[in-house]
């Protein structure tokens, strides 16, 4: 399984738009084009497929964590 498929299957899931996918990118000042993210979404055989890099898979991950839970809070909460 690629990242492409493993992307393609958490937006599926998660019933991501391409537009709330960039926006998640965002959180993590992480800058993509809605023509660049739908070219990791084509198939392998089209002219414009681009494959996902482990970066870009591991800020959609950590994006889609602040997005769910909101950013970290500092400190340890362990200790308190």
């Amino acid at each position: 399984m690629t990242n492409n498929d493993i992307l393609k299957k958490l937006r599926v899931a998660l019933h991501l738009r391409n537009d709330e996918i960039i926006e998640i990118m965002k959180l993590v000042d992480f800058k993509v084009t809605a023509s660049e993210l739908g070219a990791l979404f084509r198939k392998e055989d089209h002219p414009n497929y681009k494959e996902c890099g482990d970066q870009f898979l591991r800020n959609f991950l950590n994006g889609l964590i602040i997005h769910k839970r909101g950013p970290r809070e500092e400190g340890n909460p362990e200790q308190e």
